[in-house]
């Protein structure tokens, strides 16, 4: 029985020592697991957890360090309103879009609607099946974009698994009409090299352009051969998305980017991008590219140019996705220690690796810099058999003020406010307690949103959450609607105010 509080979560100061080498060569350095949701840096998920890892789990449970299995609990300034849990769809839940009353939620064996006028209580429109992990996902007008990076007999909907050593394998960008929101249309498709892990759009009034992110090439790949050093552009006719073709493929990384090990070890060698976040009202993007975080102009957005480059092989394993805030002053930058398949929220790896990175952009025009001021990770313990990572998240739209919400899987929900860069803090939360003690087990919001006045959550293995944040330091939020929302296309909330 899953029960509901709210309570003061006990915090610790993460522990600043180094993780023992044995820990660190355990995340940094296992083979993929095909269970994982997000392969990452290449960790590895274990189904059993060691004895000593469940004893001290369920210590904490009974000292009341992490709330017990299953269990709900929050800030003083969170409510949960509610939660619609996996129907038709029971692959892991992934990203959402949102358009007008509308969410749209992936999921890895396919995509789901929901009517959201009343938040407290979501109703599902159309559940579509067209398994293609990780069917990352986003809208435009009448055009839903869905990403396939696993390997298919072909690029229909009901495809099936294929090795990727075949030729005749399919993976890419897979694009819906949605103009009737109960029966979407599948219209067209691309292939793209080494699939579309993820993908960004650029809306324009005719075209919609795709940056679409993949990695990790295999010279037994025919269509994911090396090097794999920039990203796919893909345009989209509107009135035409059968015409949908790739118009270029940049080269982002002309060095080959971060060597990785043994250079720079416990780091990810760069081998394309992971995640691409676009400020159309500042032709900017931001590019979390595996050991390489990026800034580059998109004025021309058939071709992006490169503005500045940074690397962090001390901390950064592997750069997951990124944020603006909203006046183009600063980027977060994820580090998604562990590959989403490890518990990295914990004493042995301390507050500063598997963190958020957060850079200030210094200077103007082609000259700008990223320049490195903290680090942001929740400091709520969580057990060693919770799967937790800095995940995906976006701003709240607060003039004067940098905040943010965010998903950290088992981690749960997380506000927090950088408008000073060195000093983040968290100031709201929302989580559940460990779904096992007895498993290290990959559960929890991938992603969390703050749109039109609520915060939406598509958690992997629980479902669809809405929260309601009340706090004098968001509030003026609730006054900012918006008719579309793609998070890894951030919007101008001001309109230029």
């Amino acid at each position: 029985m899953t029960s509901l509080h709210t309570t003061s979560v006990r915090r610790r100061r993460l522990g600043v020592a180094a993780a023992a080498a044995g820990l660190i060569a355990t995340l940094l350095t296992a083979g993929p697991a095909a269970a994982t949701p997000d392969p990452g840096d290449t960790a590895t998920t274990r189904g059993g957890a060691s004895v000593s890892e469940q004893a001290e789990a369920r210590a904490a449970i009974e000292s009341g360090e992490i709330p017990g299995v299953d269990e709900i609990v929050h800030s003083d300034n969170i409510e949960h309103l509610s939660n619609t849990p996996k129907d038709a769809l029971q692959g892991l839940n992934t990203d959402l879009a949102f358009q007008g009353r509308y969410a749209y939620a992936g999921n890895f064996d396919g995509f789901r609607i929901f009517d959201i006028g009343n938040p407290k209580k979501p109703r599902t429109v159309a559940q579509v099946l067209c398994p293609g992990s990780q069917n990352d996902i986003s809208v435009s007008g009448n055009l839903l974009f869905l990403s396939t990076d696993s390997s298919r007999s072909d690029n229909s909907c009901a495809s099936t698994t294929q090795p990727a050593t075949e030729k005749s394998s399919w993976e890419g960008m897979k694009v819906f009409d949605i103009s009737d929101k109960r029966n979407p249309k599948y219209v067209a498709a691309v292939e793209t090299a080494c699939g579309s892990h993820t993908h960004t759009i650029v809306p324009e009034r005719r075209d919609v352009y795709v940056y679409v992110s993949s990695y990790s090439p295999n010279a037994t790949f025919p269509d994911c051969q090396p090097p794999h050093d920039g990203i796919s552009v893909i345009k989209v006719p509107r009135g035409a998305p059968e015409k949908s073709r790739i118009v270029n493929f940049p080269v982002l990384f002309p060095d080959g980017g971060n060597p990785g090990a043994p250079e720079n070890p416990g780091v990810s060698k760069t081998t394309g991008c992971h995640d691409i976040t676009v400020l159309p009202s500042k032709d900017l993007a931001a590019g979390a590219c595996m050991g390489d975080g990026l800034l580059f102009s998109i004025k021309d957005p058939e071709n992006p140019k490169i503005i500045d480059r940074v690397q962090d092989n001390v901390n950064f394993a592997f750069w997951h996705s990124a944020t603006f805030n909203q006046d183009a002053g600063k980027v977060v930058f994820t580090d998604e220690l562990g590959g989403g398949g490890a518990a990295t929220c914990n004493d042995e790896i301390g507050p500063d690796r598997g963190a958020d990175g957060i850079y200030d952009i210094t200077g103007r025009g082609d000259h700008r810099k990223l320049v490195f001021r903290g680090y942001f990770k929740i400091d709520r313990p969580q057990a060693d058999t919770e799967v937790c990572v800095a995940h995906n998240g976006s701003i709240i739209p607060v003039k004067g003020r940098d905040l943010m919400v965010q998903a950290w899987y088992q981690g749960g929900v997380s506000v927090w406010d950088f408008t000073n860069s060195s000093e983040p803090k968290e100031i709201a939360y929302f989580e559940r307690g460990p779904v096992s003690t007895d498993a290290v087990t990959t559960a929890g919001p991938w992603s969390a949103y703050y749109y039109n006045g609520y915060i939406y959550s598509n958690d992997i293995a629980k479902g669809f959450d809405v929260l309601k944040l009340d706090d004098r330091r968001t509030d003026p939020a609730k006054r900012v609607r918006l008719p579309e929302l793609n998070v890894q296309t951030q919007p101008d909330y001001f309109g230029g105010r």
